[in-house]
């Protein structure tokens, strides 16, 4: 198993799980972004560890909520904990979430050197989502949300969002 996934054995609560969608990436599902750490069931009640993303991330309210709501849909009663550490890193995004990223017309993250070189030297790394180009360049370094930078493909022109590497 890869660092950051986890294994649901109950198929019930996976199902619910996996019917969360991130509020800022509605693609992804909270367990394809890899916030949920842990579940443990203990009679009628599932316990969630989630970690966000980034302190102070405007989403992880919704998020909790969201995970009570499906999880009480399937008749359970949930508690949801927040975890900090160990700190969230997009290594934990599953390689569904990656191609859901991809198809969604935002590039994945790429691996910490790369994404500097992308984001700080301004080296032509990061494909265009549409044309799969890496002739694309650095618009801004903030993107529709703060985990997100701006590119543009200059040889399709279309501009896209690429998700920043976190360790």
């Amino acid at each position: 198993m890869v660092e950051g996934q986890i294994h649901i054995e109950d198929s019930v609560i996976k199902a619910a799980l996996e019917s969360v969608p991130d509020p800022e990436v509605p693609v992804l599902t909270v367990l394809d972004l890899g916030v949920v750490r842990s579940v443990k069931l203990k009679g009628n009640t599932v316990y969630v560890d989630l970690t966000p993303t980034y302190s102070g991330c405007p989403a992880m309210d919704t998020m909790a909520v969201d995970i009570s709501q499906a999880l009480e849909a399937k008749g359970y009663q949930a508690i949801i904990n927040l975890v900090l550490s160990p700190a969230w890193t997009t290594d934990w995004i599953s390689e569904n979430g990656r191609k859901k990223l991809e198809e969604y017309g935002i590039a994945a993250p790429l691996d910490e050197l790369s994404d500097k070189r992308a984001l700080i030297d301004g080296d032509r790394v990061v494909k265009c989502t549409n044309c799969q180009s890496t002739n694309t360049k650095l618009i801004s370094q903030f993107g529709s949300t703060a985990c997100k930078a701006l590119f543009q493909c200059e040889d399709c022109l279309e501009p896209f969002d690429y998700f920043k590497c976190l360790k």
